[in-house]
């Protein structure tokens, strides 16, 4: 065997490990994107809220009138946007430094913690809980961006739809692993020896404590790599914004691919965070049945981000996330017309959600992967997850304000709908190959 062949080797089975170490931030993280964010905290801070309420339903966080129900909606967009301000400046430094890993230790381990104190959430604390929220939600959108920009390193252009959906599918995973566990710990509490209020806030808490012990293995088998920015002052952390800005008006088709993404992506992220709320309040369905819906989507993204990886090699990325959007058009209009009470047509939507969330995301994130100019990766992944995470604020706003001048989650989740048609006509109008192209990228033979 030639020394060529062997080192090719030898560089390949170093790929893998990455690789299989990058999974597992996926598998960390995204615990507390399905068991807190999705299921428990949303009613459960809606009813801390509500016992906090005036005699007209309204808390008054720092004196201003807010709709009890609408308050979890205007928290996790205030999140997002202490998000905006603090990822491109985290992701300036990453690239100029090379330093990646401890950026996304502290990340990881500062949402974690926000995450297990939601264990003292309890009375009228809605404050707290809102406080624990913009931490934790502000501290996952960090620590995905650094997770992200990872990709391009770790895989060449032919594997990245494979491995970023891989990673999808392993997110997906944990989170069925641990709703089950959650199912188990709630419908049986009081074999537990615990009120209901004590194994919601157990069910937070774990997904915290998960959250930090999984980030270990990522932070073993990750490497650093030199930076090739050029170094700049501490200084100039202050102005990474404005320069993500400026640079990416350098590559208009990038930027064109963003915008598109931020619509639809918004759409999505919403539909994630509102759904149990929807589901609790507006049809009336137990904290049980949420979880079962829940627990579904999870298996059913599984398996669609993995269909939906083996569809973009046949047709490209592009046109097979066009088709989910149709999907989650179709599937989210669906939703306005479901009956109170009746959970069998709950379950219908979760599967219909699930079969398209993960491989509209997954290949999402790989198809940004081939618009990153070399050696910008954290820095554009940070406005990636601006508009993954960060700029997610525009959908819970809506939601909310929608809600509080209606009375109605229904009118507020047909709302949504309009993300995924405006997402729709722009992404159609992206040229993707012409984009990866003036980014200085290989263009994949299918893309």
């Amino acid at each position: 065997m030639s020394t060529e062949t062997v080192r090719v080797a030898d560089e390949t089975a170093e790929r893998r490990r990455e690789q299989r170490g990058w999974y597992f931030y996926d598998w960390a993280c995204s615990v507390y994107s399905t068991s807190v964010l999705t299921v428990f905290l949303g009613p459960y801070l809606t009813a801390i809220a509500k016992s906090a309420a005036d005699a007209d339903g309204y808390v008054h966080p720092l004196g201003i009138p807010v709709r009890a129900g609408s308050f979890f909606a205007y928290t996790v967009s205030l999140s997002v946007i202490v998000a905006v301000v603090v990822m491109p400046l985290v992701g300036g430094v990453a690239d100029r430094t090379g330093r990646k890993k401890p950026l996304l230790a502290a990340a990881a381990y500062t949402g974690s913690a926000a995450t297990a104190g939601m264990f003292f959430l309890d009375g009228d604390r809605y404050l707290l809980g809102g406080l624990l929220l913009i931490v934790a939600n502000a501290a996952m959108s960090v620590g995905t961006m650094l997770y992200n920009s990872y990709l391009p390193q770790i895989a060449p252009p032919e594997e990245r739809d494979a491995v970023s959906s891989r990673g999808w599918a392993f997110g997906y995973a944990a989170g069925s692993l641990v709703l089950i566990a959650n199912l188990v710990l709630y419908t049986a509490h009081d074999s537990f020896g615990l009120s209901e209020s004590a194994a919601v806030r157990v069910c937070l808490a774990s997904a915290g404590l998960w959250w930090g012990a999984f980030t270990l293995i990522p932070l073993r088998r990750l490497r650093d790599r030199e930076s090739t920015v050029e170094r700049a002052s501490a200084a100039s952390g202050a102005r990474q914004l404005m320069e993500t800005v400026r640079d990416m008006r350098r590559h208009p088709l990038t930027l064109a691919f963003l915008l598109a993404y931020l619509i639809y992506n918004d759409g999505i992220q919403t539909v994630i965070s509102q759904a149990s709320v929807y589901g609790s309040e507006e049809l009336g369905l137990g904290q049980s049945t949420l979880i079962v819906a829940v627990l579904l989507v999870q298996v059913l993204a599984v398996a669609g981000a993995l269909a939906m990886g083996r569809l973009a090699r046949t047709h490209g990325a592009k046109r097979t996330i066009l088709g989910s959007l149709v999907a989650w058009t179709v599937t989210l209009a669906a939703g306005y017309f479901l009956p109170a009470g009746r959970p069998v047509w709950f379950f219908v939507l979760a599967a219909g959600i699930g079969l398209v969330l993960g491989g509209s995301q997954a290949l999402s994130r790989s198809l940004f992967s081939q618009l990153v100019p070399p050696g910008k990766e954290a820095e554009y992944f940070s406005a990636y997850e601006l508009s993954d995470r960060g700029m997610s604020w525009i959908g819970p706003l809506l939601f909310g304000m929608t809600y509080q001048l209606t009375g109605s989650y229904r009118s507020a989740i047909v709302s949504l709908v309009a993300f995924f048609v405006i997402g729709f006509v722009l992404l159609a109008r992206v040229p993707v190959r012409r984009a990866v192209e003036a980014a200085g990228n290989t263009v994949p033979e299918k893309i």
